[in-house]
């Protein structure tokens, strides 16, 4: 009788990630943020996110994201290093920050591309409308994505665990999107279309 034997029984690949997670849940100093930011970061992460990586993603490092038609990757290659553009468009630069935010700063050729940002503001507005449907800002939070691979999934989780954090420091882990706005602002209530992504 033949045994198969795990190749992995202490699950080796999960140590790094799940150490660096660790790290940033207790040992960052994850400051208070108002809604407008909170909401700002999600949704830059959550589309970053999206897009297609197998490999760790280390912290206050530059990475490349590309766009072929509907498909988005995040690629540690910089596009004057490409000798092809099998990847397609050049999107931008993306950035995880200590507190496991992403920062996204669009290329000038993407920042002009209306199609493109077209698609983001698509996104955005359905973004939007899943915000206001929570009856709590939490439920937003991409605690666990199965949708995602795993890379993805922890760093949701981690992103996840950050921006509830800034929330409980804020004051507005209980509240609804409108009624976290109107807080933010002082008692003003303010137009959900005045709310922006940067």
């Amino acid at each position: 009788m033949t045994t198969i034997s795990d190749s992995n029984p202490q699950g080796k690949g999960l140590v790094p990630i799940m150490d660096m997670l660790l790290v940033h849940r207790h040992f960052v100093n994850i400051p208070a943020k108002k809604i407008e930011q909170i909401t700002a970061e999600l949704f830059t992460s959550l589309f970053i996110l999206q897009s297609e990586f197998k490999f760790r993603i280390v912290t206050n490092r530059s990475y490349w994201l590309y766009r072929n038609q509907e498909t988005f990757r995040l690629s540690i290659i910089h596009p004057r290093e490409w000798k092809n553009s099998s990847f397609g468009e050049f999107v931008g630069e993306c950035i995880l920050q200590n507190d496991l935010t992403w920062t996204l700063i669009l290329s000038e050729q993407a920042a002009q591309d209306e199609e493109l940002i077209d698609y983001i503001n698509s996104e955005k507005t359905a973004f939007k409308k899943q915000l206001l449907q929570q009856t709590q800002l939490t439920q937003a939070l991409p605690v666990y994505e199965a949708n995602l691979p795993f890379y993805q999934r922890a760093l949701a989780n981690g992103l996840a665990c950050s921006l509830k954090i800034s929330m409980v420091k804020s004051q507005i882990l209980q509240l609804d999107f409108k009624s976290a706005l109107t807080s933010s602002n002082k008692g003003i209530p303010l137009q959900i279309d005045d709310w922006e992504v940067k």
